[in-house]
């Protein structure tokens, strides 16, 4: 079982990831969010293509972003109601390793394997 200055470090480096995830959103939300218009004095030699890849590009950054917002916002809840540590499939504690590589890990490592494998447990 995790002790509380153990959760308060993991509730703090999960804030601070939070925190600069959310400025990263919203740089990504700033740039190449856009129509792409083929205009040759704003893009240069790029072509119409290479301004859609772009924005293809930063689209795909945009949904990873949100999605380990999400993940980090669901950790710090479970923080709050008490079941941060635990798996939330087998309700295992998840091993500390896991923890310190990723602390809004929501599943210890045998379920996540089976996750994305997509092994019945």
């Amino acid at each position: 079982m995790l002790l509380p200055d153990q959760i308060e470090h993991y509730r703090a480096l999960m804030q601070q990831q939070l925190d600069e995830a959310i400025t990263a959103l919203e740089l990504a939300d700033q740039t190449n969010s856009g129509t792409v218009q083929l205009d040759q004095s704003r893009v240069g030699r790029l072509s119409r293509m290479d301004a859609m890849q772009q924005q293809a590009m930063s689209q795909s950054l945009r949904e990873r972003l949100l999605r380990n917002r999400r993940r980090l916002e669901a950790a710090l809840e479970r923080v709050r109601n008490g079941s941060f540590g635990l798996c939330c499939r087998c309700e295992d504690e998840l091993e500390a390793v896991r923890l310190e590589t990723e602390p809004a890990a929501p599943f210890c490592a045998d379920c996540q394997d089976e996750i994305e494998n997509k092994r019945p447990r």
